[in-house]
């Protein structure tokens, strides 16, 4: 692979951690790395690895809705609400009937095994120490929850959902039951690659943004963007329902400059990205 900025849509397998992913990308590349939006070591699927100066537009992918396909085992339970925990069969198998998950916004609490921080400690550092701390619930809303698969013992769903929620805790309101296999297939509207796609393609890092509306940008605004000077804000409409709480992409002759809002009249840049031709960061992340 050619190391340029951009990202890669990985399919993650089943048993590495996402750190461990993220960690092989930058061996190979040598670039600066990250993710935006980890997987549990059971789970599959999508995991979008941002390099180099893409690093810089994590905080505006995290917080897409994700889809994912998650399989119930009914009839079982487990201490972590996946296979990693500690698996007891108890026989309640729910009806057909049943097999309904919550939609809409509900509050969850985080599993003590989740990465979430408590007292500046990530919970499942806490819970490898045989420790239980309160968690105070956040609400997280499911968008939609469809049932397509009935097998034995098992049930599948496909689940649309806000960023931050916790599948395995959704399939456990099903009653004695864990997520058996969780595979993570859309982020916003990023997908795993087709059929014949090159599985490690590096993509634009534009195209991490394209649910943002657009600022264009002439070579001489493009230009004072870049050297930090405010420009006048265009006539534009801002984004649909809400989407990307306001903010715009910047768009030059050559594509992506950055992201920024509109304030008393003005662009207001967050982000501005390299020009490919003047290089990128190349040092490692820690």
């Amino acid at each position: 692979m050619q190391a340029r900025p951009g990202f890669i849509c990985c399919d993650k397998p089943a048993g590495v951690t996402s750190h461990d992913v993220v960690a092989r990308i930058r061996r190979e590349l040598g670039l600066k790395t990250g993710h935006a939006g980890t997987l549990d070591p059971f789970a599959t699927g999508l995991l979008i690895v941002l390099l180099g100066s893409a690093t810089r537009l994590q905080r505006y992918v995290l917080g897409l809705p994700k889809t994912y396909v998650a399989t119930a085992r009914l009839g079982w339970t487990s201490t972590t609400g996946d296979p990693d925990g500690e698996l007891s069969q108890t026989g309640k198998v729910p009806a057909p009937e049943d097999l309904k998950l919550p939609t809409g916004r509900i509050m969850q609490r985080p599993p003590m095994t989740s990465a979430v921080r408590i007292d500046g400690e990530r919970l499942y550092k806490k819970a490898r120490r045989g420790e239980e701390v309160d968690r105070p619930e956040r609400e997280v809303e499911v968008h939609r929850a469809d049932l397509v698969e009935v097998g034995e013992g098992t049930a599948t769903f496909e689940i649309e959902c806000s960023a931050g929620t916790y599948v395995r805790t959704l399939i456990e309101e099903l009653g004695d039951a864990y997520c058996e296999s969780l595979r993570r297939i859309r982020v916003g509207e990023l997908t795993l690659p087709g059929e014949g796609e090159e599985p490690d393609r590096i993509r634009p890092s534009g195209e991490l943004v394209e649910y943002l509306p657009a600022i264009e940008l002439d070579a001489d605004a493009e230009r004072l963007v870049r050297n930090g000077i405010r420009i006048d804000a265009p006539d534009v409409s801002g984004p649909p329902d809400g989407a990307g709480e306001g903010r715009f992409r910047l768009l030059g002759p050559d594509g992506l400059v950055g992201i920024a809002r509109i304030a008393g009249g003005s662009v207001v840049t967050e982000v501005v990205l390299p020009r490919e031709s003047d290089g990128d960061d190349a040092s490692v992340a820690t």
